[in-house]
């Protein structure tokens, strides 16, 4: 009888600890999330979309902001590219000729890799391209693409020009330099590129320093380093313009393209990262800007709709948009 006395007396105080641990432990859990930080949402007031650009701006004009997947000339987003200060490309793709204005017929264009939603060479030798930029991995290929293409169109052949991961290009008043993205196509070898634009930005001047990254997993940390934001050192020099591809958006993070591609939450974390530690000035009322979105990865939103759900300071951009970038003022 005692031996059966002391062995329910055990089992109770086991199951009366159980129940108050389990109990404590769901409060516990309930407390933390209901006091989880909610980010904000909905970017505004934007101040840099369609207005004038002054001589020290620096003026991007998105031709597309689609992923591959949007059927070119429907309706919606067309291919990643953008003009830049109405002189040069990157990238140039698809059905974007009447994105573009009609006193503006650049001739050199900055390629970030071969994929087919972001190099058309026919397309580019018929806007009037004779200089070709772009990584020195994949030169001779773009070589034998462009001739072929020249004589399809009966253009003449352009320039192509092999592009050093850090070395910098100055093209009219522009520094462009080619940083390496996280990005892989048919070709192992092939290095595809993001590029750091700096207008006005010298020893004295921090200018307009944009990066344009599309399209990446993320950032490398070569190209964190030799844009000046890497997180292991000491702030270099900040960007102060954000342009980033999100081809997954929000509740597609673990989507698989992860490995070649970013998605909005990923976009956050980084801008969210640079801001806090400095290494990130964008003048007020500037947003960073999404591009090189899916449309079934961003749940078909509408433009409003995406944008009011991308967390702060994030904002979708859309084709056609201009966005006048202001030089850093302390």
């Amino acid at each position: 009888m005692i031996i059966s006395y002391n062995m329910n007396r055990r089992l109770f105080l086991k199951m009366g600890v159980a129940t108050f641990l389990a109990s404590y432990a769901e409060k516990l859990f309930s407390h933390s999330v209901a006091t989880q930080p909610v980010s904000a949402t909905g970017f505004t007031p934007v101040t840099c979309e369609n207005v004038p650009a002054g001589p020290d701006d620096l003026k991007i004009r998105f031709l597309g902001t689609g992923a591959a997947g949007w059927k070119p000339g429907s309706k919606g987003r067309r291919m990643s590219s953008v003009l830049v200060d109405n002189k040069f490309f990157i990238d140039f793709t698809l059905s974007v000729e009447d994105m573009l204005p009609k006193d503006v017929h650049p001739t050199e264009i900055f390629y970030t890799h071969s994929h087919g939603d972001h190099f058309q060479p026919q397309r580019a030798l018929l806007q009037g391209i004779k200089k070709v930029y772009l990584s020195e991995t994949w030169k001779d290929k773009a070589e034998l693409i462009f001739r072929k293409a020249a004589e399809e169109t009966s253009k003449d052949m352009p320039e192509i020009i092999p592009l050093k991961i850090g070395q910098s290009v100055e093209i009219h008043d522009i520094r462009v330099t080619p940083l390496p993205a996280n990005h892989a196509t048919s070709n192992i070898d092939e290095q595809a590129l993001i590029y750091l634009l700096e207008k006005g930005s010298d020893v004295n001047h921090l200018g307009v320093r944009l990066l344009y990254a599309t399209d990446t997993g993320g950032l490398m940390g070569k190209a964190s380093r030799l844009a000046g934001i890497d997180s292991h050192l000491k702030p270099g020099r900040p960007i102060t313009a954000f342009v980033m591809e999100a081809t997954m958006g929000i509740h597609h993070d673990e989507d698989f393209r992860i490995f070649n591609h970013s998605s909005a939450l990923t976009v956050s974390r980084i801008v969210n990262m640079l801001t806090e530690t400095g290494r990130y000035l964008p003048p007020a009322g500037q947003p960073a800007y999404l591009t090189h979105m899916s449309n079934s990865l961003h749940d078909r939103l509408s433009q409003d709709e995406l944008n009011a759900v991308l967390p702060i300071p994030l904002r979708a951009a859309y084709d056609g948009l201009d966005v006048v970038f202001h030089p850093y003022k302390p």
